[in-house]
């Protein structure tokens, strides 16, 4: 993990890819290039990429997106992603009506 906060570690130039332009998390529409270039501007860990670009924080809560945002950051370190500490992950939350709890009081007797 010392090594991810070695921040004066030169991991090269940003470069495009012609793939850049790929959804890898849907429900905040970021692409491989946004993560590829939050990498190469210092964010070397998932809960600030997470933090920065919302990838992971979406209806999911990272479920579709975690292991290939996950597997970008670690290419772009050139590290193996077992050295990533994991976003802390979250169950979905939505709104519910105060009658959905009543229902069940009911449905329970």
């Amino acid at each position: 993990m010392d090594e991810l906060q070695d921040r004066s570690r030169d991991i090269g130039p940003f470069v495009a890819q012609p793939d850049d332009d790929m959804i890898v998390c849907r429900c905040e529409e970021v692409t491989k290039g946004e993560i590829r270039k939050a990498v190469h501007e210092g964010l070397y860990t998932i809960p600030e990429i997470r933090r920065f670009l919302r990838c992971g924080m979406g209806l999911c809560q990272g479920q579709t997106c975690a292991k290939l945002v996950k597997s970008i950051v670690a290419r772009e370190l050139k590290v193996s992603p077992a050295v990533l500490e994991p976003a802390t992950s979250r169950s979905p939350m939505r709104p519910i009506e105060m009658h959905v709890f009543a229902d069940e009081k009911e449905d329970d007797e």
